[in-house]
């Protein structure tokens, strides 16, 4: 019963549904996943300690989480404040798409420049909260939670749309990979990418249209409600 080898799966699964700890939810999925393939305990825990040394990089960016945490702290969002206030055409919409245009051009030149916890999390975020801060006063939770999610569709969009720009991004490869295994020999990175860059300018073009919406949702709701009162 080759399926049973896929609990580990199932594990992850339930173990985020209940919200339990990430990293001992995988940890016991790898356990219990090796132990039904038959593998010793010892064996098992060798293996782990030896994926875990070799990839240790991948973890790198948990340290920038605390670095985060006192930047906040010690007035990250004040000084965001201080300084969106001084532009005056500065919007929550206008911002996201900004930085989006710049993911789409980032990623279409293969150019990493950190995603969610190295650039939105520290300085897109901020920036987007302090242009609503600026323009409509104290703004509730919701309104706050909207905007993250806002920056963070901005970072996740913009990469998907402009990585296949790049002929050697991972995308391009194994689109081009997996169309070749269907017969279609003839296609190359090169046809991917160009074929990418009219998508790409869509997407930013879109990008712009939803922004703009935002902005006049936020209005509504918070520049002429506070007019009201």
């Amino acid at each position: 019963m080759e399926i049973v080898k896929l609990i580990g799966v199932l594990i992850v699964v339930i173990g985020f549904a209940i919200k339990l700890d990430t990293i001992s939810t995988v940890v016991i999925a790898g356990i219990a996943t090796g132990l039904v393939a038959g593998i010793p305990l010892d064996e098992l825990l060798r293996l782990l300690g030896e994926k875990f040394l070799s990839n240790r990089l991948a973890t790198m960016f948990v340290l920038t989480l605390p670095v985060i945490g006192l930047c906040e702290r010690y007035g990250l969002k004040d000084k965001a404040v201080d300084f969106i206030s001084k532009i005056k055409a500065a919007t929550v919409g206008r911002i996201a798409l900004l930085y989006q245009a710049i993911r789409v051009l980032s990623s279409a030149l293969s150019l990493r420049i950190g995603g969610h916890p190295q650039f939105v999390r520290p300085l897109i975020n901020p920036m987007a909260q302090a242009a609503a801060v600026t323009k409509y006063g104290d703004v509730d939770e919701k309104t706050e939670d909207q905007i993250k999610g806002l920056v963070a569709s901005a970072e996740n969009t913009g990469n998907f749309f402009g990585q296949n720009v790049f002929m050697a991004s991972s995308g391009t490869l194994l689109i081009v990979s997996t169309l070749q295994e269907q017969g279609y020999e003839a296609v190359t990175a090169l046809d991917i990418a160009k074929w990418s860059i009219p998508i790409a300018v869509i997407s930013v073009v879109v990008a712009a249209l939803y922004y703009s919406l935002f902005d006049k949702k936020l209005d509504g709701r918070l520049l002429n409600g506070k007019k009201a009162h």
